[in-house]
């Protein structure tokens, strides 16, 4: 722990460093120029990019061990109290984010789940089944859970159960939600963050939970980070032999995925524990501590700021252009060209975005939902 403010330094670094990569791949200056790595599998498969939303939820079971310890990590009415005005909160954000700045939009149809409101969900069943049930017996229930769901898949799903088209958690989706308030991304309506396959993101939430207690179980140690590396080694090891049979698979956010991205999240958190908390060689970790001391704070103004740079028009030639086009195609490409140019102004955005945030910083700020 950092002495000086009693917070695990790794734990805010990996956030930090998360949020960042949220932000540079989700704002290209053009969706046409983008390095392989910094896109999505189209459907199988797991690219860097696919790894970004199971490291933020694996860092919110985590962080979720620590802020649930002044409640004893046990079910009452304060923590249950917090765990529902946390997910109502984040949810709410959420939607007024898909609104935003359209407030007069058609709201039949409003696309109702999405990235934050996943977070929301996954994080509130997360935390009371992390509460509800002894630490201990969590690798059970994630056992269940992830089985579970791959048993709705192929039971109930079409005669290729983890196709687009087929699989069973498409037909949850447009019978709960309507196909007008999903997804429509993928040539038909189906919701990467939908409602069955939310199943096995809680999953990679209690993971998290269950990986900060074995964090603080002791003071930072190499002996923790050694626990911490054969259990991610496993789980990585699980997950790539599932694959054969359940292929990994984000949009479905299937169970070999889930293990098999915790298993890389605690690969990744266990260099930054070693390095930050072990070692302490803190200093060149700090531009990811700003980012990760507001993490969803940070997330949401990038959205924010995103949709006012489009909203905004400039004068170009005889007509009038975006203001995020206007500064991809008279800046960024003049100066690197249409590929970096493109990643050039995600660069920018994101630093735009750690401006903010080092103003909060410095200020010691912090902004909780």
């Amino acid at each position: 722990m950092a002495k000086s403010t009693g917070r695990l330094v790794s734990l805010d670094i990996f956030r930090g460093l998360t949020v960042a990569f949220m932000i540079i791949v989700n704002n290209p200056g053009s969706w046409e120029y983008v390095y392989a790595p910094l896109r999505h599998s189209e459907w199988n498969g797991c690219t860097p990019t696919d790894l970004v939303f199971p490291f933020f939820l694996f860092i919110v079971g985590l962080s979720t061990f620590y802020s649930l310890k002044k409640y004893g990590n046990e079910i009452n009415g304060s923590s249950i109290f917090r765990i529902l005005r946390r997910t109502l909160a984040i949810f709410a954000v959420a939607l007024f984010l898909s609104i935003f700045p359209h407030f007069s939009m058609d709201f039949s149809n409003l696309r109702i789940m999405g990235v934050l409101q996943r977070i929301a969900l996954a994080y509130g069943f997360g935390a009371l089944i992390c509460l509800a049930i002894k630490r201990d017996y969590l690798w059970i229930v994630v056992a269940v859970l992830l089985l579970m769901y791959w048993g709705l898949l192929v039971f109930f799903g079409g005669s290729d159960p983890f196709s687009l088209e087929g699989n069973f958690a498409l037909k949850i989706d447009l019978a709960v939600l309507g196909k007008s308030h999903m997804y429509k991304g993928f040539g038909i309506p189906f919701d990467p963050e939908g409602l069955l396959s939310t199943i096995p993101a809680v999953c990679t939430v209690i993971i998290g939970y269950f990986m900060g207690g074995v964090v603080a179980q002791s003071a930072p140690s190499g002996k923790t980070a050694i626990k911490i590396i054969l259990i991610g080694a496993a789980a990585f090891g699980l997950g790539f032999l599932w694959n054969l049979v359940f292929p990994i698979n984000k949009p479905l956010w299937t169970s070999s995925y889930v293990l098999y991205t915790a298993g890389l999240a605690m690969g990744v958190f266990t260099i930054i524990y070693l390095i930050a908390d072990v070692l302490k060689f803190q200093a060149a970790w700090k531009f990811f501590t700003i980012f990760g001391t507001n993490a969803l704070f940070s997330y949401f103004l990038a959205g924010i700021w995103t949709r006012l740079m489009m909203l905004i028009h400039v004068h170009s030639g005889t007509g009038m252009i975006s203001l995020s086009e206007w500064f991809y195609s008279k800046v960024c490409v003049p100066v690197a060209g249409n590929l970096n140019g493109s990643l050039m102004f995600a660069v920018v955005e994101m630093l735009i975005i750690w401006g903010f945030a080092l103003v909060l910083y410095r200020k010691k700020i912090m902004i909780r939902v």
